[in-house]
């Protein structure tokens, strides 16, 4: 199991190019695996709910957020996923209003750079150490079984998984309208219900019909009441995936994205806010460039079981097996991945501030790519997903980056 106080080899950290220090400083920027007081520095995900709530005036509960919005009586949130903020600025030109919207400096996302663990960090208001959806795919201690938190399992109560209070409770105790749309299947599955409880889920399937049901949410909202319109959209992220972030459909997709975030913000009232951010970016990684856990007995040797994703590994060991695991990780593939021991990632604040029970949900080794690299095992991982051509989970600025575009008029300030 977990190797406590063994001493260890320094490895690698990453820049927010993902590129490696030799002398292991970390830069200030939020964009990198943070040693210490960078991860309490840094703008992040975690801000925005906290922010807009503020905005309607309910009192802040853990500090000032970092993000600051203007006040305004409804407060409307597109998540788009996989918008990387390297990307929209690599392809501004075919989003000339997402372009023109008012913005600061990029947002980080958390580590690993996946929906769950962002969804955890934007429903809440917490690191995902807090929060505790520390992964695609994490060990459940309880029951020593791997699962998937997007697709969730029956046998863990996310409530119990997730107990923190979110910000949609929040701003609904304050008194406030919250309308949460997206995909009929959202409502009541157990990323929601960890994440994104409170208020009322309202479902809809394509993007016009959800950008509609929030213009009428906010244009129904009491006046004395103020409200919270969240929207979710992540036909961006699947076209990346399949197709990958450098095609044509990823483009196209995100042309799409943008007239309909126009329409959005041209039908909310005026005293409305739309602030668009997204939960990360995205990297095409050749399949050349990819090794297989299924054939690479080094490699899988003293594993007991795989969490995380390709980029971003949970390696959960068999006892005794820390050390060697972490050996041979980085005799392969140490200068393409970042290989720590669980102590080691959360003392750097990978994850945030780590509670205790969320502790044993991560690998005892943590790995994260820095270049166009990755880590597949297709002895547990389906077809279609070993098929994909784009992915994310590292901390590479074109994963973990992510943009906060604001209405004109209201704007963010840093």
């Amino acid at each position: 199991m977990h190797e406590a106080g063994r001493a260890v080899d320094a490895a690698p950290q990453l820049t927010a190019d993902g590129e490696v220090l030799a002398n292991g400083e970390a830069l200030a920027d939020g964009a990198n695996l943070p040693d210490g007081g960078a991860a309490a520095r840094a703008t992040s995900l975690a801000d925005v709910m906290p922010a807009a709530a503020v905005a309607l005036g309910v009192p802040p509960w853990a500090g000032e957020p970092a993000v600051t919005l203007p006040p305004a009586r409804v407060v409307v949130v597109l998540l788009v996923d996989g918008l990387g903020d390297v990307l929209l600025a690599d392809r501004g030109g075919h989003a000339p209003f997402l372009r023109s919207l008012r913005t600061g400096p990029a947002l980080a996302s958390g580590f690993p750079s996946t929906t769950a663990t962002s969804m955890g960090m934007l429903g809440t208001g917490l690191p995902p150490g807090g929060h505790g959806l520390v992964g695609l795919e994490v060990l459940d201690p309880a029951r020593d079984v791997v699962f998937n938190e997007l697709a969730w399992d029956p046998a863990v109560d996310p409530r119990v998984w997730q107990p923190q209070t979110t910000v949609f409770e929040r701003v609904e105790a304050a008194g406030h309208d919250v309308v949460r749309i997206g995909p009929r299947y959202f409502d009541g599955s157990g990323l929601t219900e960890a994440t994104f409880r409170g208020g009322r889920f309202a479902a809809a399937a394509t993007l016009a019909q959800r950008v509609e049901t929030a213009i009428a949410a906010a244009r129904s909202v009491p006046a004395r009441r103020g409200g919270l319109v969240y929207v979710y959209w992540g036909d961006l992220d699947k076209a990346g995936h399949v197709h990958g972030c450098d095609s044509w459909e990823w483009t196209q997709e995100l042309e799409n994205v943008d007239a309909f975030a126009r329409r959005l913000a041209e039908g909310l009232p005026p005293d409305a806010l739309l602030a668009v951010t997204a939960d990360h970016g995205m990297v095409d990684v050749p399949f050349a460039d990819r090794l297989d856990l299924a054939v690479e007995a080094d490699l899988a040797a003293g594993v007991r079981l795989v969490g995380g994703e390709a980029r971003a590994l949970h390696l959960y060991c068999r006892p005794g097996a820390v050390r060697d695991v972490i050996d041979t990780w980085r005799a392969r593939v140490g200068d393409r991945m970042a290989v720590l021991p669980r102590d080691e990632a959360v003392a750097r604040g990978w994850f945030g501030p780590v509670a205790p029970h969320v502790l044993p949900r991560i690998g005892d080794v943590v790995t994260a790519a820095t270049g166009r690299f990755a880590v597949v095992d297709s002895r547990t991982t389906r077809p279609e997903v070993l098929a994909l051509l784009g992915l994310h989970g590292a901390a590479t600025k074109e994963e973990r980056l992510v943009p906060l575009l604001v209405t004109p008029g209201l704007g963010r300030q840093p």
